[in-house]
């Protein structure tokens, strides 16, 4: 899209700030830019206007209302464009404004703070105009019949992605991750089709399925001479039937897989209102050798609670604390909590979100235990790993001979 064709309006209560920013936009050849000192000036633009705005520069603190009450009026408008947030509050106010802007299903681009720099702007501003170029692609909703059909069909297969030794490099695991392989529509992620098995009763044969594929595996895997902890994702509702721990005991005994090399990945993306089954097929899978991990701790229900209850082998630090930690204070408060309270409980601390350079070397630094991550590795089809893993060991070489 060319910048001409980006509709701008600036909301902000500083007469001063709207002409420098409008400036600055000019400057970077953004030509349709549009000005408001006040909200109520600024949703008239939805009700006057044929093309209403489809980048707003959102100022947070204003008075008669405020940003957030303006975002508030924008979802009402049903207003689908980004927002820039220009704020002179603190770092978590305004991460905490990103929240629920984004909550209200708005993309917030990024925020830039007074006094605004012109090369932040200029980030922000390609940013927008690379989204706004790109194809918008709807996702297709599919139907429990369809999943139905598809598990049944042998439509859903694994990929696996890498968990590494932070110290060596080495790999040590790999998480299972689901695909649905649709015959239309080509790789279908898990975002797509998870809670629809979850609400509609298919989670079980869901998690059977991806369950089977993975011991599968790693007994090919293990004649390959290649030893590798397997983790799989368990869902809430696998553990609300106390079968389910005989069926993974089964499944791993007929796969002549050891419980040992098996590690399931406990998410309490909803609050168990009958902890009864729950944690007695999480205790008799411990008993019977199988590792637990609690995935994505720190958000949810994934809490202190779980560790003091559940014999957790694994920690798991959430992304959103490890992706950018080593230059975000909140989030490096948060990672050192984890990790600290993981290594004192005498459990394996793996760091989720390792995407770039800076965040290896952050993991490495603080001396967690294991990482993942795009940076290391994105999730593949078994076939991949054998290649991926020459790579890596080659990347590892470069990395460790660049340490200071």
């Amino acid at each position: 899209m060319n910048k001409s064709t980006i509709r701008i309006l600036v909301l902000d209560d500083d007469s001063f700030m709207l002409k420098l920013l409008g400036h600055m936009l000019a400057g970077l050849g953004f030509t349709s830019v549009t000005t408001c000192d006040n909200g109520a000036a600024a949703l008239e633009c939805f009700s006057t206007h044929v093309n209403p705005p489809n980048l707003i520069l959102l100022d947070l603190q204003m008075p008669e209302m405020d940003g957030i009450e303006f975002v508030r009026k924008l979802v009402e408008h049903n207003y689908t464009g980004n927002l820039i947030l220009v704020s002179g509050e603190d770092e978590r106010v305004l991460k905490m404004a990103e929240k629920l802007i984004q909550a209200h299903r708005i993309t917030v681009l990024g925020h830039l703070n007074k006094p605004v720099l012109l090369a932040r702007l200029t980030e922000l501003m390609e940013k927008s105009v690379h989204m706004h170029a790109a194809p918008q692609s709807t996702m297709h909703a599919y139907s429990a019949d369809e999943l139905r059909t598809a598990i049944d069909a042998g439509e859903l297969v694994n990929h696996y992605q890498p968990k590494v030794a932070v110290t060596t490099g080495a790999i040590v695991g790999v998480e299972t991750l689901v695909r649905w392989r649709h015959p239309v529509d080509g790789m279908v992620f898990p975002d797509q089709f998870i809670d629809i098995a979850e609400d509609h009763g298919l989670i079980d044969d869901l998690t059977r399925v991806v369950l089977q594929g993975a011991l599968a595996q790693s007994k090919a895997w293990q004649q390959a001479g290649l030893r590798l902890r397997v983790a799989v994702n368990v869902s809430m509702h696998n553990l609300s039937s106390v079968a389910f721990a005989d069926f993974v005991a089964g499944a791993a005994s007929a796969a002549g897989v050891a419980p040992q090399d098996i590690v399931l990945e406990v998410t309490e993306s909803q609050l168990m209102l009958d902890q009864r089954a729950p944690l007695e097929v999480l205790t008799r899978l411990r008993l019977k050798r199988f590792r637990l991990s609690i995935d994505d701790f720190g958000t949810g229900h994934s809490s202190l609670t779980q560790l003091r209850d559940i014999p957790f082998d694994e920690l798991k630090i959430d992304q959103s604390f490890v992706r950018g930690a080593w230059h975000d204070d909140t989030a490096r408060a948060i990672y050192d909590a984890s990790l600290n309270l993981g290594k004192q409980l005498g459990m394996t601390v793996v760091a989720e979100g390792v995407e770039d350079r800076d965040d290896w070397d952050f993991v490495r630094r603080t001396k967690c235990d294991l990482a993942q991550g795009f940076f290391i590795g994105r999730p593949m089809p078994a076939a991949d790993l054998p290649g991926w893993i020459e790579l890596w060991n080659a990347r590892m070489l470069q990395l460790q001979a660049d340490l200071p």
